[in-house]
């Protein structure tokens, strides 16, 4: 399929992909609705690489203006690099991958766009293409339609608003409503609430979801306006997806308790009064690392985390600091959560103090240890930022662990 002029690239549409995290999922319903303006995923995609090359191809795709078939090159090399396994037919999937990107995209640019004119076009009408092979009555129904552009209907209907959608919205002005015979804007149809279910085969299970009639789930929403409205102040503060106050997400809790914790005996932990370099020799050669020497560690998920002095190394001033906080005893408790972890989660998270963002790994797991009542908790926590290892022994675990499983869990150990 070639390019259609409606997907020609333009800045605001590359400015909006470009800005976007790559995140992991196990399920199209891991990132859902207005998280999709800051997170790039791909269903089923589960690793930080795998991820981070479809972004590249899509990306490329977007901005060479090229076609479909150009972009299957792409998701074969990707598929084939690492032995990606993915649900439904090649053909189908690489075209929802490249056609969702690329609209969703475009559509968001456009919006930018639209805003930036709504002084001397405050119209805006819903144009619904003729080149879609199976039409949606509804989106028919809503061809020619003008309306002011802040009409609430567009908060749930501005495309693209399914599957598949073509739809676009072009601005207008009142001179123009005047040229089409028109003296004001149309009144806009009642918006018709229906409850659909989602995700019956993903890992997190099913669940149900409030959405007008003729929009697929996730897609009701305005692409690109989170992003464009996440430095200013909302009228309902607890609907912002990134607040300085609570960051991250996807925010969804685990809604089961983790496995039963492991039994570990004293031998395991460490003496106290040992040096930094001899916490963290003991640490290193757990993965067979030496403060010589790193080495290359292979996640349950398949992801590659290089292990080496530099995780004990302050940035700023060089030293070598194993025993932060008293962590030293507890490292080898951090070493098998990383290794062995009971649950492994991501989630996408707003650092306030550099006003960035960033994609946050956690693994975590529990531990019966002899002579303590309640388990240890190990979290072992990494992103681009750095590392963090927590070790603790909370009396109120459960309101502690609900800080760290929350987001999109990746792994969870059966036994």
């Amino acid at each position: 399929m070639a390019v259609s002029a409606t997907s020609l690239p333009f800045q605001e549409q590359n400015q909006f992909l470009r800005r976007k995290l790559n995140l992991p999922t196990n399920g199209w319903t891991d990132v859902y609705g207005r998280e999709h303006d800051y997170a790039f995923t791909v269903a089923g995609a589960n690793r930080d690489d795998l991820v981070a090359d479809f972004h590249q191809a899509v990306q490329r795709a977007i901005e060479g203006g090229t076609t479909l078939e150009d972009f299957r090159k792409d998701f074969d090399r990707i598929v084939a690099k690492y032995g990606w396994s993915y649900n439904g037919g090649r053909n189908w999937r690489s075209r929802v991958i490249y056609e969702t990107n690329m609209r969703s995209s475009y559509m968001a640019g456009r919006y930018e766009q639209l805003l930036a004119v709504r002084e001397e076009r405050p119209f805006w009408q819903y144009l619904h293409s003729d080149a879609v092979e199976f039409p949606r009555p509804e989106h028919e129904a809503w061809n020619g339609m003008v309306l002011r552009w802040d009409d609430p209907w567009w908060q749930y209907h501005f495309p693209i608003n399914a599957w598949g959608c073509q739809c676009s919205v072009r601005a207008l002005s009142y001179d123009d409503l005047v040229r089409m015979g028109k003296t004001g804007p149309d009144t806009a149809p009642p918006i018709v609430f229906e409850q659909r279910t989602i995700g019956q085969r993903s890992p997190q299970g099913p669940r149900t979801v409030t959405v007008p009639v003729g929009i697929d789930p996730g897609f009701e929403h305005i692409p690109g306006q989170a992003r464009l409205e996440s430095a200013v102040p909302r009228p309902r503060p607890d609907e912002e997806l990134i607040p300085a106050t609570a960051p991250g997400l996807p925010s969804r809790l685990a809604g089961d308790p983790l496995p039963p914790p492991r039994a570990i005996s004293t031998e395991r932990l460490l003496p106290e009064g040992l040096t930094d370099e001899a916490y963290a020799s003991s640490y290193l050669a757990e993965f067979g690392a030496s403060l010589e020497s790193p080495a290359l560690f292979r996640d349950v998920l398949g992801e590659r985390l290089v292990i080496g002095k530099a995780l004990f190394t302050e940035r700023k001033s060089g030293e070598l600091k194993a025993n932060k906080n008293g962590r030293g005893r507890w490292l080898r408790l951090l070493a098998d959560a990383l290794k062995a972890p009971d649950e492994v989660w991501t989630r996408l998270e707003w650092l306030g103090a550099v006003g960035q963002a960033v994609v946050r790994r956690r693994y975590v797991a529990r531990f019966t240890v002899e002579g303590l009542q309640v388990p240890a908790v190990a979290v072992f926590e990494v992103g681009k930022d750095g590392w963090v290892g927590v070790t603790t022994f909370p009396p109120h675990q459960d309101e502690y662990l609900e800080t760290v499983r929350q987001g999109i869990r990746l792994y969870r150990r059966q036994d």
